[in-house]
């Protein structure tokens, strides 16, 4: 496993990462379609590839992903049109309302403090899950990114990738009740922090 930018593979990058963002946010997606290839074409367009670093297999196959940016600099950018033209339009026109108001425009709910990096939009090809994709990449971003600290976003309900966070170093600084919890499942939204490690990893 390499870990790479995003902005390395070009726009050869975005049909995989659309297809792991649709698979990893489907309980977010499942209401414009329940179709998984028609939620990762009209995603596939959005990512702003400089932001993102890749976790690439030895085959060269794309298999996780995540964003790192100052937290005002949106990482992705919903495009009304693409999503029309995969989800019809009506169904198109109404998710990138709502996308983009809790993706490209989703402020924290807290100032971030001067050096703060925010990480977003983790997530793993299905067939890799429980192989440390997440790990490797967030490791990666924390070692290199720049930024002091870092701070991210997760349901309550995600137990297993509230475990992942910990394990680096993440804690909790802050929660908020999570909209439509009855129709979501999501009771909270969780805000994480963790400082830049002091020691970076070995060669990867």
């Amino acid at each position: 496993m390499q870990i790479q930018p995003a902005a390395a593979l070009g726009d050869a990058a975005r049909a995989p990462m659309g297809v792991i963002f649709a698979v990893g946010f489907y309980q977010w997606l499942r209401y414009f379609s329940k179709d998984v290839d028609r939620l990762a074409g009209a995603c596939a367009h959005m990512f702003e590839l400089e932001a993102f670093r890749l976790a690439v297999d030895d085959g060269g196959a794309v298999i996780g992903m995540a964003a790192c940016t100052d937290g005002r600099t949106p990482a992705v950018r919903i495009d009304p049109a693409a999503m029309r033209r995969h989800l019809g339009l009506a169904r198109g026109a109404v998710a990138a309302k709502v996308l983009r108001e809790n993706l490209e425009d989703h402020p924290y709910p807290f100032e971030l403090k001067p050096g703060c990096g925010s990480i977003e939009f983790v997530a793993t090809a299905a067939e890799s899950r429980g192989q440390g994709v997440a790990t490797e990449v967030l490791s990666h971003i924390m070692a290199n990114a720049g930024y002091d600290s870092y701070v991210l976003e997760v349901a309550d309900t995600n137990t297993t990738a509230v475990r992942v966070y910990e394990r680096l170093g993440f804690r909790e600084i802050h929660r908020v009740p999570a909209p439509n919890p009855k129709r979501s499942g999501i009771n909270h939204l969780l805000y994480l922090e963790a400082d830049r490690p002091s020691h970076p990893p070995g060669p990867r």
